[in-house]
């Protein structure tokens, strides 16, 4: 094996169509560029991500990030290792089209193949970002995702628990909407929320009476509708200042729910009594300040080190991809040219399903 890897990683699981080429050698990682294109623009006028949208968006920009990332990084695709690329999960259509683009760079170059899920790509950020060992406790917070994960190892994640339906950012978004303020909901909730009181409404705080790390945000998001809809029904309107306080108040009862479950989850993980133990955090939901700094404070309470990445790196980005296909790499991985799209591809294959997971089996 080479002391030094250089890859090309590929990401559009979503609606971020995105290209990096990063290193990694004796000393650590490192991002030779990393271009990212958005799609916000594309879908505000549905008030939420269009799979078919997305889709075409991806297939036109991809081959366009791809040859930015390497001009950025001053390298040919002569000069690289391997392609690494999310092949799932994510929506079908996007997926697909990144595979497929990075099939044929590795059909032409001649490089390997390397399929990733994008969840081990915010997973093993932390390595990328602070080189942390194994195992340490992950989690993962977006708007499409909320588990707990141990990470022991490049494929080995044990999954504590996990939303059961809605995660975070989703709830993030349809708050949002709810509240007629534009997308993505996080930023713009999070800023409302900085001028309102967080105990005006009293909002659930779903599952904490019951054990365990699994948890809910659908009945929260329809608690701050039957909210809404009073205040309306008894001002005529939905007063600014009221709306600060729905979304101070909403973002409390998100912040306490993780909060509480993360003590459980850390719980858990330092019974493994690991070296040196760490909590992690990635994901969109992990840039908002309030949240963060809760966990932050359930980890110093709890004896452990808390990192999280650069808010470029917590969002979708193909820098945590090419990360995560040189990992795999390593352990002697790589794919060929059957390398399918996943909508839905667990990192941990062992768990149970969650509820509310769907026919098609677990998502997450």
């Amino acid at each position: 094996m080479k002391q030094h890897l250089t890859f090309l990683g590929l990401e559009s699981s979503c609606d971020d169509t995105a290209a990096a080429v990063v290193r990694v050698g004796p000393d650590g990682a490192q991002i030779l560029s990393s271009v990212v294109a958005g799609q916000t623009e594309l879908h505000a006028p549905f008030g939420g991500v269009v799979p078919e949208i997305a889709a075409r968006a991806h297939a036109e920009k991809l081959d366009l990030c791809v040859e930015e990332a390497l001009t950025e990084s001053g390298l040919a695709l002569r000069d690289l290792d391997g392609i690494a690329v999310t092949a799932g999960p994510g929506l079908i259509g996007g997926v697909m089209s990144g595979v497929m683009c990075a099939k044929g760079l590795a059909a032409g170059s001649g490089l390997p193949l390397i399929g990733v899920n994008h969840l081990a790509g915010h997973a093993l950020t932390p390595r990328l970002t602070d080189d942390l060992a194994f195992p340490y406790l992950m989690l993962l917070v977006s708007g499409g995702h909320c588990q707990f994960l141990i990470a022991h190892g490049p494929e080995e994640f044990s999954r504590l628990g996990g939303t059961i339906d809605d995660a975070p950012g989703e709830a993030f978004d349809k708050t949002a909407k709810l509240l007629g303020l534009p997308q993505p909901g996080g930023p713009v909730v999070e800023a409302e929320a900085a001028q309102g009181d967080p105990k005006a409404f009293a909002f659930p705080r779903p599952l904490l009476d019951r054990p365990g790390c699994d948890m809910s945000f659908s009945g929260l998001k329809t608690a701050l509708l039957r909210a809404r809809d009073a205040v309306v029904a008894e001002h005529g309107g939905l007063p600014r200042q009221v709306r600060r306080d729905l979304c101070a108040s909403f973002q409390a009862a998100v912040r306490d729910t993780l909060a509480e479950k993360s003590r459980r989850a850390l719980a858990q993980y330092l019974a493994l009594n690991p070296a040196q133990p760490c909590f992690a955090v990635a994901g969109g939901v992990a840039a908002n300040k309030a949240i963060r700094a809760a966990l932050e404070t359930v980890s110093s309470e709890m004896g452990v080190a808390f990192t999280a990445p650069p808010l470029r790196l917590c969002t979708d980005n193909a820098a945590m991809i090419a990360f995560a296909g040189i990992e795999r790499f390593r352990t002697g991985a790589q794919d060929g040219m059957d390398l399918t799209a996943r909508p839905r591809w667990p990192l941990d294959q062992s768990a149970p399903a969650l509820l509310g997971s769907g026919k098609k089996g677990a998502k997450a």
